[in-house]
């Protein structure tokens, strides 16, 4: 047979197989190619081949990226020249037959087709005019097999008669030429404190491996880089960026970072050995980027770190590694707004996530720049981003269309317009959607459908829930593994919130989904099984609101508040709220249920973005009216609340006054201390508002109270700010910025916000910080942000700090 050795000249011992590449076109040549993996196989041999994505075209620095890690190159050809890509002149198949090294055999098999394509016929006859490759012909698979087996077996003897020679000298040097630290193209914003903490990591002689976690599109790579930059003086023996995206298979791991090192497999030792032997003694840091896809490899990772042990490892990945030694860093969005005045656009237009945007998008448009007219509309589009840095630089390209409002009125479907980033970047991450796909594609069916599903759902939503929404749609899976994989794989975001597991996604992810179920034709059934487990929730809590078990009650509709409106807006759009959710209630004879169902579809239609509020106080007010029949004050109170925010979004405070002092009334004659704090805070608002300071302040001291005993830190929050706002008004720098400070670390805590329309404690702080001690008012803000709920509210009920801040 023809063609020369390959690679090196030894033999592999069987942990260090030899690797055969398989080109062919997919469907045509499916029986050949099955054939031709268990020929591979029965020698002990490694096949790689491209059923993993059945891609038609891959990338071509995918082909490359396997053929340099490959032995021989076999070729399968029958009738067909295969796909030509978009934008491309030749066919994957093609392609892949220039691409292999011109050291490597090349071993080619032409079926007996009477006749081929010609653009095939072509690339046949080049090959035979190519005298480094051996080419037979086959009829049958099993003829195939029996040809690659044979040939297959020729070369090893060949390889084995060269290796008698005398073996390559040992590699003992490191050449990191191959894995230099990408130089980035644009500055590193927002991440100061991400990069001081994941060196402070890696300062630590005990830490081997430092995962950075998190979703598609958050900067791992990017922090990962700055790390390395940083990290140059730590290692004196030099930092490794070691760059995986295009490897699939496991068992390339190894000879990938050997390669990237300068440490090449010529198969007279165990590559692992090699590398133990490189590595020895050596203080370096070796950055894999892009480990996700790779997770089987995670425990020949361990074998490395343990034989290297001056080697430091910083592994970029979606999901984590689960092995021994690692320390998980999860990468945080951006931040989009102070966490101290969270609904303050002008402390947000300084954010990092801001500056970001506009930083970008003057890349694409030089005349860009943030006006006052604008920063309102660039603060809400990196909001609805949630601080991803992909989304905002995917926004930013866009800027050169679309103004910022523009694009923040079309940011309700963010998929189809993040789109097209730079020509350069992988295709992963050339669209937020490309990026989510790579993610859930790593996922098995089971899960991918159960993610599906959960899309449905609003920001916080218990383990509880989930068990129930598992049971009604018949999930064949393993929910608390299946969570475990979605959580660790960066899809789902889970946050301990009062000793509950409570679970979200981000927007995009959800997006996603929700395209997912309706291209399944499943969305509908989906929605159904949502607002089933939520109507259930709110039927068998709801009746604990007027009673002894009021504080569990409360706090855990509270906690899923969110999807207990997302529910009755499923439930109005199928139909008439008082047919759709209430006439269910009352063929049951429950006469409670009906008018909680009534009366929330009026609190949800004014949470939504495009409200009806005549609607809504439609439905309120029949709410209140059912409510006030059956006695149970606590719910009649709840909807004066929520009529009173009606009047005040009207400018009507004489009625928002009025209404609030009767919802009062009401909470106090059922007995109702929740519903009694909940008024109580917004008569105080209205009294702020009138100018009433002493009577504002007396409802938010006797409300805070009564928050602390229901422990219904929401309740406390409320009151911390109403307090905050009182001290503002009266020049009280320290006690404004405590209690604000105080209330703010609450809210992001807990992830439950007021509706922005309603938050008004910050413009009195603005105020304050212009005519007064702007500096002492943020310092104040900031300690505040330290204090436990109970502790804030026992400074806004007596006025005494914590010892350490008296001192």
């Amino acid at each position: 047979m023809t063609g020369a050795p390959g690679r090196g000249s030894g033999i592999r011992t069987p942990d260090q197989r030899l690797r055969v590449f398989v080109s062919s076109t997919l469907r045509e040549l499916e029986p050949e190619r099955r054939a031709v993996r268990a020929a591979i196989e029965r020698l002990q041999l490694a096949p790689v081949m491209f059923e993993l994505g059945a891609r038609p075209h891959p990338p071509r620095d995918l082909y490359r990226a396997y053929l340099e890690q490959s032995d021989v190159f076999v070729g399968i050809y029958g009738e067909r020249y295969g796909w030509v890509a978009p934008g491309e002149e030749v066919s994957g198949l093609e392609d892949e037959y220039r691409l292999a090294p011109p050291a490597m055999p090349r071993l080619i098999y032409l079926r007996d087709d009477p006749e081929r394509e010609p653009r095939l016929a072509e690339l046949i006859a080049r090959i035979e005019r190519d005298d480094t490759a051996s080419y037979k012909t086959f009829s049958t698979p099993d003829a195939l097999a029996s040809l690659v087996a044979a040939d297959l077996a020729t070369l090893l003897a060949e390889r084995f008669d060269a290796s008698r020679a005398g073996p390559a000298p040992a590699a003992t040097s490191v050449d990191l030429l191959a894995a230099r630290i990408p130089s980035p193209y644009t500055r590193l914003i927002g991440r100061e404190r991400e990069l001081a903490d994941v060196l402070a990591l890696l300062d630590d002689r005990s830490t081997r491996l430092v995962t950075l976690l998190g979703p598609g599109g958050i900067g791992k790579s990017r922090l990962a880089i700055a790390v390395a930059q940083a990290a140059g003086d730590r290692f004196p023996d030099g930092t490794a960026f070691v760059a995986l995206e295009n490897v699939l298979e496991p068992e390339l791991l190894l000879p990938t970072i050997g390669a990237a090192i300068g440490v090449r497999d010529t198969g007279e030792q165990p590559l692992e050995q090699r590398l133990a032997i490189a590595l020895e003694g050596r203080r370096m840091l070796i950055v894999l980027d892009n480990f996700e896809q790779l997770l089987a490899a995670a425990p020949i990772l361990v074998r490395l770190f343990t034989v290297a042990p001056d080697a430091s490892f910083l592994v970029t990945s979606r999901a984590l590694l689960r092995v021994r030694g690692e320390r998980a860093f999860e990468v945080p969005p951006l931040a989009t707004h102070d966490p101290a005045s969270p609904d303050s656009i002008v402390r947000a237009s300084t954010s990092p996530a801001v500056e970001l945007l506009i930083e970008r998008a003057h890349a694409v448009k030089p005349d860009f720049e943030a006006t006052p007219a604008t920063i309102g509309a660039i603060v809400g589009i990196c909001r609805v981003l949630e601080g991803l840095p992909l989304a905002i630089e995917l926004a930013a390209a866009r800027i050169r269309v679309l103004t910022p409002a523009a694009m923040l009125q079309r940011l309700d479907r963010q998929l189809p317009l993040l789109v097209d980033a730079s020509r350069d970047l992988p295709p992963r991450q050339r669209t937020l959607r490309s990026t989510i796909e790579w993610s859930t594609g790593l996922l098995a069916e089971p899960e991918r459908r159960m993610l599906r599903d959960l899309s449905v759902c609003s920001p916080g939503f218990s383990l509880e829930s989930i068990e129930a929404l598992a049971e009604t749609r018949g999930w064949d899976v393993d929910v608390y593994a299946a969570l475990e994989t979605l959580v660790d794989s960066s899809l789902l975001e889970q946050d301990d919130v009062d000793g509950q597991a409570v679970f979200s996604m981000l927007a995009t992810v959800r997006e996603h989904g929700v395209e997912q179920l309706q291209a399944a034709g499943e969305e509908d059934a989906a929605r159904d099984a949502h607002a089933a487990v939520y109507a259930a929730l709110a039927r068998r809590e709801g009746r604990g609101l007027g009673f002894s078990d009021q504080m569990d009650a409360v706090g855990r509709l509270n906690l899923e508040r969110g999807n207990l409106r997302t529910a009755v807006r499923h439930l109005t759009r199928a139909g008439d709220a008082e047919t759709a959710a209430a006439d269910a209630f009352e063929g049951e004879g429950d006469a409670l249920g009906a008018a909680m169902c009534i009366a929330t579809a009026g609190f949800a239609e004014i949470t939504t973005a495009d409200h009806d509020l005549p609607r809504a106080s439609v439905w309120l007010e029949e709410g209140a009216r059912r409510f006030r029949a059956l006695g149970a004050g606590w719910g009649e109170s709840l909807a004066l609340v929520a009529l009173a925010r009606i009047d005040a979004l009207a400018s009507d405070l004489a009625s928002a006054t009025e209404r609030s002092s009767r919802a009062i009334a009401a909470a106090a004659g059922s007995g109702d201390r929740f519903a009694a704090t909940v008024a109580m805070h917004h008569l105080a608002r209205m009294h702020l508002f009138g100018g009433r300071i002493e009577e504002a302040e007396q409802l938010l001291l006797t409300a805070t109270a009564d928050s602390v005993a229901l422990r219904h830190e929401e309740g406390i929050a409320y009151g911390l700010e109403g307090l905050a706002a009182i001290a503002a008004l009266r020049d009280d720098e320290e006690r404004a910025g405590v209690l604000a400070g105080a209330a703010a670390a609450i809210r992001r805590r807990t992830a439950v916000f007021d509706a922005p329309e309603f938050v008004f404690h910050t413009r009195y702080l603005d105020e304050l910080a212009e005519r007064g001690d702007a500096a002492r008012l943020r310092a104040a803000e900031e300690r505040g942000r330290d204090y436990g709920a109970v502790e804030a509210a026992e400074y806004a009920l007596t006025g005494r700090l914590r010892p350490a801040d008296a001192a």
